[in-house]
């Protein structure tokens, strides 16, 4: 099975080798038929911390690393 890969913003690089990616997502409603917006945090590994809040980047699935983290940063789309 293929990992899936995502693409969103940082919001929060306070952690030690971790951020917190926002990832937004689209769908048209079933019953009102009309786009609507859902938002997910994903924690994400990032050793050398390099990333901060607002880039946007791409964070692949991954082996469990921690409680909280199953996805590591590929890397930055754009930096904030």
């Amino acid at each position: 099975m293929p990992k899936r890969i995502l693409q969103g913003v940082v919001v929060s690089d306070k952690q030690e080798k971790t951020i917190v990616v926002k990832v937004e997502r689209r769908f048209t409603h079933p019953l009102l038929k009309k786009t609507v917006r859902r938002s997910k945090n994903y924690h994400a590994h990032d050793e050398a911390g390099t990333y901060k809040i607002g880039d946007t980047v791409s964070i692949e699935e991954t082996k469990p690393i921690s409680r909280l983290k199953r996805w590591i940063v590929l890397e930055t789309a754009a930096k904030a």
